[in-house]
């Protein structure tokens, strides 16, 4: 096995459970997220009408 960069980080007595979860939230951390808030948030809100999540509800 190879010594990553990410043992350095790690605390000690990590579990390797311990350590697979913080190295997955780095990587979940590490993606672009999409924009917050402005125009782009306006717009997906107000693209999802009130009565859209329940179709059987309509006439």
């Amino acid at each position: 096995m190879t010594v990553h960069d990410d043992d350095q980080q790690a605390p000690a007595g990590e579990t390797p459970i311990q350590r697979a979860l913080r190295l997955k939230q780095a990587i979940i951390d590490a993606r672009p997220k999409p924009p917050r808030g402005g125009r782009f948030q306006r717009e997906q809100a107000a693209s999802i009408a009130a009565g859209k999540s329940k179709p059987w509800m309509s006439r």
